[in-house]
């Protein structure tokens, strides 16, 4: 039987960090073929040219798809997405994949979701059935559930809402998140190896920060970093460690202020364009806080445990460790969360923590479905929960 090529594409450094160990598995699968697609944030050197880092580890990318413009308005984000919708029609067309796994919510998704659709080329999906409720993703990740053929999900709940959205039960697979298998495979940094290798000082306590725009919101993002970064000088013994934001609408306004905001601290801040997933999650370890409003907070930060304070409403409705404190963006709010973070008490809670997104086993369970996935998968009915009298 001739293999099945497996083509798993990636946009961004956290994307990526979330399928290495699917493409391991793959990779290392005698009846699979693994292709690898890098586009986005991964090709672009003021995201930090991460595809190096897919390289570094040994993967060979057989397409590199140009997408991203210039400008983050969101005009200039969709102008990337028709752009990526050319580029990645020609780079299916050669990859001629029996199977496209997409992970997640982002621009880059919808863009070869719809042109995999397009190609009647089955689509795996990773991570549907979530809600963010302070983001456009939200509407991405719902749309791309709908172009899907196969869904591999977190939770149970997230299960139910994805065959609520009219997909089969049974193409629908809690398998965990698949980020947290990097945490339980991770030959972690020690503290002194990740202090060398940053070139910077952990200290008592140590900040990790990730603020991205809340691209649905009633206010500047420039606002609510101006009141979280003067919720930190509130802090003035903490040491911070920022990465950067991502490539959606308005991340360079918040990066230029992040950049002259360490610049003004001096060493106690550094900021990172990447850290690469090893130096990250190492971090996540040795740090006292994640704070900001990245999915890592809720979804990597309590497995490890780490308090995460998060900020506002851009992972509304995802749900929640009991490590994890939400606080409006305001400097009030902020100072206020990152003070309870910090309290013996709450520390003491973390004892207790489980984390809501499964066992850090999800990448095995997912190869062994895209392998046994039906040839036909693409013809697809939409499943209606009170006609079928299906009740989970």
């Amino acid at each position: 039987m001739a293999t099945r090529r497996v083509c798993i594409a990636t946009g961004t450094r956290a994307e990526y960090g979330l399928l290495y160990w699917l493409m391991r598995e793959v990779q290392a699968d005698p009846d699979l073929e693994l292709q690898i697609m890098a586009t986005g944030m991964h090709l672009s050197p003021e995201f930090g040219l991460t595809y190096q880092e897919i390289e570094e580890d040994g993967f060979e990318i057989d397409e590199k798809v140009e997408m991203l413009t210039s400008s983050d308005t969101p005009v200039g984000i969709a102008k990337s997405i028709g752009l990526g919708t050319i580029g990645f029609a020609d780079a299916l067309e050669r990859l001629n994949p029996d199977l496209l796994v997409l992970l997640g919510d982002r621009f880059e998704v919808l863009a070869l979701a719809q042109t995999g659709m397009v190609a009647r080329i089955p689509i795996a999906h990773i991570h549907g059935g979530e809600i963010t409720e302070g983001a456009i993703d939200d509407s991405i990740r719902h749309a791309v559930t709908k172009m899907a053929h196969v869904h591999f999900v977190a939770s149970a709940s997230f299960r139910k809402r994805v065959i609520q959205l009219g997909e089969h039960p049974d193409r629908v697979f809690n398998v965990g998140a698949p980020g947290l298998d990097y945490i339980r495979r991770l030959d972690l940094m020690s503290r002194e190896a990740l202090e060398s290798s940053l070139g910077f000082e952990l200290g008592e306590p140590t900040f990790m920060i990730t603020y991205h725009p809340a691209t649905v919101r009633t206010r500047p993002p420039e606002e609510s970093v101006e009141c979280l970064l003067e919720a930190l000088k509130k802090f003035p013994e903490a040491h911070l460690l920022f990465t950067k934001a991502n490539a959606d609408a308005e991340g360079r306004k918040i990066n230029r202020r992040l950049e002259e905001f360490v610049e003004q601290e001096g060493e106690r801040a550094q900021l990172h364009t990447s850290l690469g997933q090893r130096r990250y999650l190492s971090a996540l370890h040795h740090v006292d806080l994640v704070l900001g409003n990245s999915s890592s907070g809720l979804i990597e930060a309590p497995a490890i445990p780490v308090p995460t304070v998060n900020i506002g409403g851009r992972q509304k409705g995802r749900p929640r460790a009991e490590s994890v404190i939400d606080c409006e963006p305001t400097v009030e709010e902020i100072e206020e969360a990152i003070a309870q973070a910090l309290s013996g008490e709450f520390r003491r809670s973390l004892k207790h923590v489980d984390s809501p997104y499964g066992d850090g086993k999800a990448s095995p369970r997912i190869c062994e479905r895209l392998k046994s996935m039906d040839e036909e998968v693409t013809s697809k009915l939409f499943f209606d929960i009170k006609h079928n009298g299906y009740d989970e």
